[in-house]
């Protein structure tokens, strides 16, 4: 590409100090824009109501918007390496925040169908690329914590959504569409501060590998790297699969946290959005201070395994309690301390993924990270369609049997990771 467009800033020279902190504070800042301007959930009851469209009909839509988004994802990704990550990054969150404008003229199930896959598959793309970008301004001795500040994407787009619903609606006569209108709106000055703050390295500056904020080891060389390198790396696969084995249990809460806890518990909504959101809390300070703890001692694999066996444990008990007569306290325990443990596995595991990516070739971050983006929503398109049949037949306890093997996948597959277990004696004695 030649000329770059307006807002791309290449930096030349690797920003240090509070400089450094601000750009991964806007790349964590776009994380959250591109999760929240494409939040349903809030809106999700109100919209089936209005539109008379039931539940099995929107988990189809769901899934067809998410592989659409999976694709421009591994696209996405590829294309960030090639021309820059902020090049396509603030096109996609700008035009996602005026789809929501689009979304509040819906007055139909196709006319939604078409607009949903329309901003995923624009969105697709700039979620993987924000985790580039949080790449790119974490050196290796503050990449885990990184990564959790990331993580924070999602979830503070979750909480913002559900705040401002929680006080807005009631002043528009619970109208959808007006939380279509104000997400347009936040989005677009969220986008506003983002274009005029953020930046990138330079492709030079991208394939050096950091180890520490003042270090700078040298790259192989110039130019391009060649995706196809990235598939000949079985260590590369068994994170990519394995990590998707994971994610079905976070998917599941996700999407259907609520719903479990009321059907398989007897919780009301009120009720259950609290023990949710308790979970969500715990889950955005475990990511930091586990982050924080994998950095220091420079060990990723431990904490991965350590949080895995936990979350198999408490996931274990959780399906053993289901049924009635467990009281709300008790579901609450379990169920916060499962996203307690998801989170000690969960940053370390990004970390030593993004580092043996680096190390196979440090040029292509955003195409490894773009494969797995790719690759989970593949996963979460089967889960929309196959879990409610799954529950259908045999209860929510069946459905999480099925995510509890998908921990114990990604307990197997840390086997192939490449990494330190532990630490050596002289740098422990140091």
């Amino acid at each position: 590409m030649g000329m770059k467009p307006f807002y791309v800033r290449e930096l030349s020279v690797y920003p240090v100090g509070s400089r450094r902190i601000l750009l991964l504070a806007i790349a964590v800042l776009a994380s959250l824009v591109a999760n929240f301007e494409t939040t349903l959930a809030t809106i999700l009851p109100l919209l089936m109501d209005d539109l008379g469209m039931s539940l099995t009909v929107y988990g189809q839509i769901a899934a067809l918007s998410v592989l659409v988004g999976g694709l421009s994802a591994g696209f996405g990704g590829i294309l960030s390496d090639r021309w820059g990550r902020v090049t396509i990054l603030v096109p996609t969150l700008t035009i996602t925040a005026a789809c929501n404008f689009l979304l509040a003229t819906v007055d139909s199930v196709a006319e939604l169908f078409w607009i949903r896959c329309l901003m995923l598959f624009i969105e697709g793309a700039g979620i993987t690329i924000t985790a580039s970008l949080v790449r790119d301004f974490s050196p290796r001795l503050g990449r885990a914590q990184a990564f959790a500040f990331w993580t924070w994407g999602p979830v503070g787009a979750s909480f913002l959504a559900s705040f401002i619903a929680g006080f807005t609606l009631p002043l528009f006569d619970n109208a959808w569409q007006s939380q279509a209108i104000i997400m347009g709106c936040v989005s677009l000055a969220m986008c506003g501060v983002i274009i005029w703050k953020i930046a990138e390295p330079s492709a030079a500056l991208r394939a050096q590998v950091l180890q520490a904020e003042q270090a700078v080891e040298a790259g192989r060389h110039a130019g391009h790297g060649q995706v196809r390198e990235l598939f000949r790396h079985p260590h590369l696969w068994a994170h990519v699969l394995g990590n998707t084995g994971w994610q079905v249990l976070y998917w599941t809460f996700a999407i259907f946290g609520q719903t479990i806890l009321a059907d398989a518990f007897g919780l009301d909504p009120a009720a259950a959005n609290r023990v949710v959101a308790l979970g969500i809390v715990l889950n955005a300070l475990a990511v930091v201070v586990v982050g924080r703890l994998s950095d220091r001692l420079q060990l990723r694999k431990p904490f991965t395994a350590a949080g895995t066996v936990r979350t198999a444990g408490a996931l274990a008990y959780f399906v053993a309690l289901v049924g009635p007569g467990v009281s709300a306290a008790h579901v609450t325990v379990v169920y916060a301390l499962l996203f307690l443990f998801m989170g000690i596995a969960y940053v370390p595991w990004m970390a030593n993924f993004s580092e043996n990516a680096e190390d196979v070739e440090s040029r292509l971050q955003g195409s490894a990270l773009g494969i797995w983006g790719m690759v989970v929503r593949i996963m979460i398109v089967a889960l929309l369609i196959v879990s409610p049949m799954v529950v259908e037949a045999g209860g929510w306890e069946s459905w999480l049997r099925v995510a509890f093997a998908g921990q114990i996948v990604f307990l197997i597959s840390m086997i192939a990771y490449k990494g330190r277990w532990r630490r050596s004696r002289s740098e422990v004695t140091v």
